[in-house]
């Protein structure tokens, strides 16, 4: 029932989205043939339901047709994003200009605006694939000198799935492979549905990776939206460890991982960390996909948290509100009393294969005692 309310949620935002889209197009270009009126008609409602249908059929088959269906569409909602929103500053400036009597040309207007809406989707696309090393220095307390100048690979929300796939994992383990790390941590969201999808052969080029203290993933949300069993052996069949609700110790540093499904509440949570007997005197590192319940890995003595989840917003404005959500840890390293927060923008993309206003990462950790 609540799968059913949300498509109806979403199919109801997109649809008044293509309305006003719409509503736009047909007074500012001055479009009243009743052919092209309905062609219009015809186009933006099409346009409106090829979201939902496209992610139907990309949760049951996977082809060349199916994948440019569904790339074609999410693109398309990352367009239209910026189009209806260069749309609401064409009403805004258009009803300034006839509050004071200003001379403006509706239809220049609509142009020059879409116009850059079309040139910031390019730049968002282009944008997204270029993705950054971003290199942070960890400061944890009694760190032992076999840790002290080695380093991490942190990257989360990759979404290997319908758009970016196999070849995009290459080029990911290729830039891994090149910064030489000690050890690597893979922090959910790996994949982006994709259960039509042969899973072990789109994460296969992150098994070549051969860390001396090897490969760790823990799971987001999109691992467990339903059944996690697929996703979490296909994981393991590439030689990267599940940290699934547990704890392993390093040459001294507690290295801890807790599922998605399994942090989110925050009693089941802390009595998960509970469990575990972290020992204060020694350092620990958590990866936990979401950064919420900060509070609790703090009080239970963990040094730092690993994050991602929330991609900075990903798109122009949608920053704003991640930073609201998660209280200014929707990014970049910070302190949390005690507890060091690093949370990454994520290597991929959901939805839209567009960045704007973010960075995709690769994050490299430096481990430094903390004096």
């Amino acid at each position: 029932m609540r799968f059913f309310l949300f498509i109806s949620v979403v199919q109801s935002i997109l649809v008044f989205g293509h309305w006003f889209l719409y509503r736009t197009l047909v007074p500012f270009f001055g479009v009243t043939h009743p052919a092209k009126l309905w062609t219009l008609r015809v186009a933006v409602g099409l346009l409106s339901i090829s979201l939902i249908g496209s992610s139907f059929f990309s949760f049951r088959y996977s082809n060349l047709l199916v994948r440019t269906f569904y790339t074609a569409s999410v693109s398309w909602l990352g367009i239209c994003y910026l189009l209806v929103l260069a749309s609401l500053l064409a009403w805004i400036v258009y009803g300034l200009t006839k509050l004071f009597h200003l001379p403006m040309d509706r239809r220049t207007l609509i142009i020059v605006l879409f116009g850059i809406a079309f040139m910031g989707s390019l730049y968002g696309f282009i944008n997204a694939g270029v993705i950054r090393i971003n290199t942070v220095s960890l400061p944890l307390p009694n760190l032992p000198s076999t840790w002290e100048g080695k380093t991490a690979v942190w990257i989360s929300d990759t979404h290997l799935g319908q758009v970016r796939n196999h070849r995009f994992a290459q080029h990911l383990a290729g830039m891994i492979q090149d910064l030489r790390p000690d050890i690597v941590f893979i922090g959910g969201d790996l994949y982006d549905g994709g259960e039509a999808m042969d899973l072990s052969h789109m994460i296969e080029p992150l098994s070549r990776l051969s860390p001396p203290y090897g490969s760790y993933f823990v799971t987001g949300n999109h691992e467990e939206f339903y059944d996690n069993t697929p996703y979490l052996q296909a994981v393991r069949r590439a030689g990267i460890r599940v940290l699934y609700n547990e704890k392993v110790e390093i040459d001294g540093l507690q290295i801890i991982g807790v599922g998605y499904r399994d942090s989110r509440n925050q009693e089941q949570f802390r009595a998960i960390l509970q469990k575990m007997e972290i020992n204060r005197q020694k350092p620990s590192l958590l990866l936990k996909h979401v950064p919420f319940d900060l509070e609790i890995a703090r009080d239970q003595g963990i040094s730092a948290q690993l994050s991602g989840h929330t991609h900075q917003g990903q798109v122009f404005l949608f920053r704003f509100i991640t930073s609201k959500i998660y209280q200014g840890y929707d990014y970049g390293l910070k302190r949390f009393g005690d507890l060091l927060v690093y949370t990454s923008s994520g290597a991929g993309t959901w939805g839209p294969p567009m960045r704007l206003d973010t960075k995709p990462e690769i994050v490299v950790i430096k481990f430094v005692k903390k004096n």
